[in-house]
């Protein structure tokens, strides 16, 4: 940005967060954060730390709040954050191994969900709900 008055350069600060729909044959993986209403169940996501590549950052939020590994990351896309200098990068991985295991301080219950049985989802305007649109039209009745 460039100040109109002085004619100074100015370069705002961006804090990227990641936010992932890990798929393991026809079911995603759907966490509850703590903060979330009871029903409700959303994409892991997290804040890209000082250093990281935004893979990284993806790989490291999973381990921590959900307890697996992924693999074949692939973007999906970006939405402006309703935070400050934010921005999501919405990624699609796939599961490589380990055992749901909930952090218990962000998320409070994880598990694997199939297209035609998703639990309470955010609503339309958010990224989440676009990855999980996504995943409902191209996993639903898939496997049948």
């Amino acid at each position: 940005m460039l100040c109109p008055s002085c004619g100074i350069s100015y370069y705002p600060r961006l804090a990227p967060a990641v936010i992932t729909a890990i798929l393991k044959g026809n079911q995603v993986l759907l966490a509850r954060a703590r903060h979330f209403p009871e029903t409700m169940f959303g994409l892991v996501s997290g804040y890209v730390e000082p250093g990281e590549t935004l893979e990284d950052g993806v790989k490291r939020e999973i381990r921590e709040e959900v307890g697996v590994e992924v693999r074949n990351l692939r973007y999906f896309g970006s939405q402006q954050w309703p935070f400050p200098h934010s921005l999501m990068i919405g990624f699609l991985a796939d599961y490589e191994s380990g055992d749901i295991t909930v952090d218990g301080e962000e998320i409070v219950e994880a598990d694997w969900f199939d297209a035609d049985h998703l639990p309470h989802i955010p609503p339309r305007v958010s990224i989440a709900r676009k990855m999980l649109d996504w995943f409902k039209d191209e996993y639903s009745h898939q496997f049948s």
